[in-house]
């Protein structure tokens, strides 16, 4: 049955041990944590763990939660340029840079034991923004068949998060992004799975019983947010026009059985009770709509 998790990235000001009790004590069942400072150092080109990953794995053990791990650090890789550099850098090595830190990523996974591993694919060059062969072939596809090789290695899943201004913005992207790979790879299609942000399919115009639909067997992590259309903002649940009614019964319909995150990484300064009230909306949408 899925049940509801809350993003790290939204409690920027607390400490790794006190967001596991604080989410746990409150009634979350699950975290997405985003490896940013608190838990990576960055020294040059390598990544390194400020924490011991295994004491966190026994830390979410002992309150039941399972995890998600994020990689959506805006600036962890380069101090100037938020979610730079990524997959699609025309400059090898740079893409490299954030391989291993995709790396990194599915090593804590793998210890967490983790539903998966979300990536984006980054935004293109300016200068290279109306799409090539390049683009496509010669570096995102190539680059996720290294990673999703690495993943499986340690046993762990990779969903692709579509995200507004990049160059997988959309579901169409993630759509023609795995017809490529079938073309190149069919072993390679069938490991890379989805995360879905609810707000970014609604405020792109995308149909979200359709696209959930579409998408089921893929779709491994799910981000909750309320947005409004045409406007790239995670508003608190209820404060957009997403219809979330809506959202629940096609999740219950398609069999949705994992975990629904919370993503609101500009609340941090309000984290306790603004994970508090989003509980509270979500426990009060399932009794209206299953119990009742």
């Amino acid at each position: 049955m899925m049940f509801l998790g809350y993003n790290t990235n939204g409690l920027a000001h607390h400490a790794w041990t006190d967001a596991v009790e604080l989410l746990a004590r409150i009634g979350y069942r699950g975290i997405g944590w985003t490896l940013d400072h608190d838990w990576v150092r960055r020294e040059g080109t390598d990544f390194h763990l400020r924490e011991d990953v295994e004491k966190m794995a026994s830390l979410c053990r002992h309150w039941g939660l399972t995890t998600v791990v994020e990689t959506g650090a805006r600036f962890l890789l380069d101090p100037c340029r938020k979610h730079q550099p990524n997959l699609l850098d025309p400059d090898p090595p740079q893409r490299q840079f954030r391989q291993r830190y995709y790396q990194l990523a599915v090593q804590v996974a793998h210890h967490l034991k983790s539903d998966a591993v979300s990536i984006w694919s980054g935004m293109a060059p300016a200068e290279e923004i109306g799409g090539n062969g390049t683009i496509w072939d010669e570096r995102l596809v190539r680059e996720l068949i290294c990673l999703l090789d690495y993943a499986q290695s340690y046993s762990v899943r990779v969903a692709l998060e579509p995200e507004p201004g990049m160059w997988i913005a959309e579901m169409a992207d993630f759509g023609r992004l795995l017809s490529l790979l079938e073309q190149i790879s069919p072993s390679h299609a069938e490991r890379l799975f989805l995360t879905v942000d609810i707000g970014h399919l609604y405020c792109q115009g995308e149909p979200i019983r359709e696209n959930l639909r579409k998408y089921a067997s893929r779709i491994v992590n799910i981000h909750l947010d309320d947005a409004r259309r045409g406007v790239h903002e995670h508003l608190f649940l209820g404060e957009g026009e997403v219809d979330f009614a809506e959202v629940l019964d096609v999740l219950r319909e398609i069999g949705y059985s994992g975990g629904v995150y919370v993503e609101l990484s500009r609340h941090s300064a309000t984290a306790p009770t603004t994970a508090r009230e989003a509980l509270v909306f979500w426990n009060t949408l399932m009794n209206e709509r299953f119990l009742n």
